[in-house]
């Protein structure tokens, strides 16, 4: 496929509230990714490793995070 997409199970409202609210930014990766594949390709995960984006953990309020009995 020479195209990708994204499918999400909303429905109603939701959905005007994802794409006019809760989206606050699209970013292609596609060429870090590329480029994290030739260095795993090539064995090099540690230059793999430090290629990729930081991640940081998504703030979840404590009394939805004991509605879903998420913990740390």
């Amino acid at each position: 496929m020479d195209h990708r997409s994204i499918q999400t199970g909303l429905g109603g409202e939701s959905v005007d509230r994802y794409v006019e609210d809760w989206i606050v930014s699209i970013t292609d990766v596609t060429p870090v990714m590329r480029k994290t594949a030739d260095l795993v390709a090539a064995g090099n995960l540690e230059a793999a490793g430090t290629a990729l984006p930081a991640e940081k953990p998504y703030p979840l309020p404590a009394h939805i995070a004991r509605v879903l009995g998420a913990t740390g």
